[in-house]
């Protein structure tokens, strides 16, 4: 049978027919696109599991999409469980407002739950990598009752990595390439279409074609830097009681130790930190498996 990275080569940025992991066709689990309708707009996603397994709700980082959980989707299907990973707004044509100010992390927050209702979740576990992780650490403090765990992958809690970016050589340097991010449209956007071409570390190429190819959507790639143009990380200091996971990487250059190792401060709840040496900063995609396997572990544990 084609492996599942065979098959993933068949998917365009338009649409996803299906995925396997094992077994036969009839049997094994398959990924398949999702249009939420919503009160802001419609977000496409991507879905793996039977409707009546325990929900998740997974969240992408920046410039990828829902299918930056290809791995984690159809690990989490095998086991018998819902999971929907959403292209988040500016990502989603059918949410691309035009203000900045319509891409501040509260309304980001607010969409995990707006998306949640609408697939009529009442409670559900929620993971987030990246900008995914940033609005699941603040879901997971405003909305616990209605989210089960957490499980955040290379951003630290806010209060932790604002922290940092206050006093740390190390994440003050990592995070330079914000502040080029933030310049006024259309001068990083240039810049980061004018090869062609993106390149993730840890990313198969037929992937980030993908990626590249919604970010080359006329207004797309503003709407996703309107992200960092939005958000200085600052006023986030609630606590989170839900039993938590983080995941990071010793190699991401994006994120420093000095955050990591302080967001034990900000869960009251159970706390496992796993730290990954020599895996960089796409995590989720550079070792799927791992994350998977780390990811249904913390489940089963709640």
């Amino acid at each position: 049978m084609p492996s599942t990275r065979r098959n993933f080569l068949a998917l365009t940025a338009a649409g996803i027919a299906s995925l396997s992991l094992t077994g036969t066709a009839e049997a094994a689990p398959r990924i398949t696109p999702l249009k939420i309708k919503t009160g802001v707009g419609t977000f496409d996603a991507v879905a793996a599991g039977p409707l009546h397994g325990r929900k998740v709700l997974l969240l992408h980082g920046f410039p990828e999409l829902g299918i930056e959980w290809e791995h984690q989707l159809l690990a989490l299907a095998a086991a018998g469980y819902r999971a929907v990973a959403p292209d988040q707004r500016g990502y989603s044509p059918g949410v691309r407002p035009l203000d900045i100010g319509d891409y501040g992390l509260d309304y980001a927050v607010d969409d995990v739950v707006t998306i949640a209702d609408a697939l009529g979740w009442r409670k559900f576990d929620l993971v987030g990598h990246d900008w995914g992780a940033a609005v699941a650490w603040i879901a997971a403090a405003r909305y616990a009752h209605r989210i089960r765990t957490l499980t955040a992958v290379s951003v630290p809690h806010l209060g932790a990595f604002a922290e940092a970016l206050r006093v740390d050589p190390a994440q003050q340097e990592a995070s330079v390439y914000m502040d080029r991010f933030r310049r006024p449209a259309p001068i990083p956007e240039n810049e980061l279409l004018a090869s062609g071409k993106l390149t993730l570390p840890g990313v198969p190429d037929c992937k980030s074609a993908i990626y590249y190819k919604r970010l080359s959507q006329p207004g797309a790639l503003t709407a996703m830097l309107n992200w960092y143009r939005a958000n200085d990380f600052t006023g986030y200091e609630q606590k989170s009681s839900l039993p938590t996971l983080f995941i990071a990487s010793t190699k991401d250059p994006m994120v420093a130790p000095y955050g990591v190792e302080r967001t034990h401060n900000w869960v009251t709840g159970p706390y496992r930190l796993e730290v990954l040496e020599g895996v960089g900063h796409n995590v989720p995609e550079e070792v799927a498996p791992t994350v998977s396997d780390l990811l249904l572990s913390h489940l089963g544990r709640f």
